[in-house]
């Protein structure tokens, strides 16, 4: 099963796209999409304060400490 290795931000430090460990680069929706499917190991969707869903990994309290390429 896949898991996340990497990560990008816009300029605004909003996380827009994942890389996996099969080194696709996925959109944060997609990524939201594919971990509500079980295709992703190691992270979760919740429920975000807005109502929208946030994917969240398993064992953290955010992204801060996954690599930002590109």
């Amino acid at each position: 099963m896949e898991t996340i290795t990497a990560l990008h931000r816009n300029y605004y430090g909003k996380i827009i796209s994942f890389i996996t460990s099969e080194g696709r680069v996925i959109s944060y929706q997609k990524a939201i999409m594919e971990a509500e499917k079980g295709l992703l190991a190691g992270v979760h969707v919740e429920m975000g304060p807005e109502g929208n869903p946030c994917l969240l990994p398993e064992h953290e309290q955010d992204f801060d400490h996954y690599p930002n390429l590109f």
